[in-house]
């Protein structure tokens, strides 16, 4: 079977910038996306399409490919009862905040009593990353989750 629309993919990744390693999934689960619905970058995910069980790839995004290239002046003060992810808030953590534009994430640049002032930016944007990935299971999507537009856990994704 080979990757396409309408598949869902099970890959583990190791993610770099030009410096260093920023992250992967091997000491987890691996990261699981259904193909064709806009789970991943477009540019990694047609990177996959073709790619079967076994297969390892390296995919370079620039920042326009991902997460965009970096806004000056992007802060906003918000209130701490606001951020999630963090009991205790100091400068240089990343938080999560619910927006009109739906969960992003945010890095801390001044933590007040009440407020937090906060770059919008997302952690990675204005860097090249690299994604070495190997996909590790393969199969097809069943309708309930083709409707949906995502991959359910075993039993459903209780909708």
């Amino acid at each position: 079977m080979l990757i396409n629309k309408n598949s869902v993919v099970e890959f583990h990744y190791t993610l770099r910038d030009t410096d260093k390693e920023l992250e992967n999934s091997y000491g987890g689960e691996p990261l699981i996306y259904l193909h064709g619905f806009k789970g991943l970058f477009e540019t990694l995910e047609n990177a996959l399409v073709g790619k079967t069980v076994g297969d390892k790839l390296e995919v370079t995004l620039t920042p326009e490919q991902s997460y965009g290239q970096r806004r000056e002046g992007a802060l906003q003060r918000i209130p701490i009862k606001h951020l999630q992810g963090a009991k205790v808030w100091k400068p240089g953590m990343t938080a999560v905040v619910e927006s009109n534009q739906g969960r992003e994430q945010v890095t801390i640049v001044k933590v007040g009593r009440f407020n937090a002032d906060c770059d919008l930016n997302h952690p990675l944007a204005g860097k090249t990353l690299t994604f070495a990935i190997e996909v590790v299971a393969l199969r097809e999507a069943t309708e309930e989750e083709i409707t949906h537009g995502h991959v359910h856990n075993k039993g459903g994704c209780g909708h």
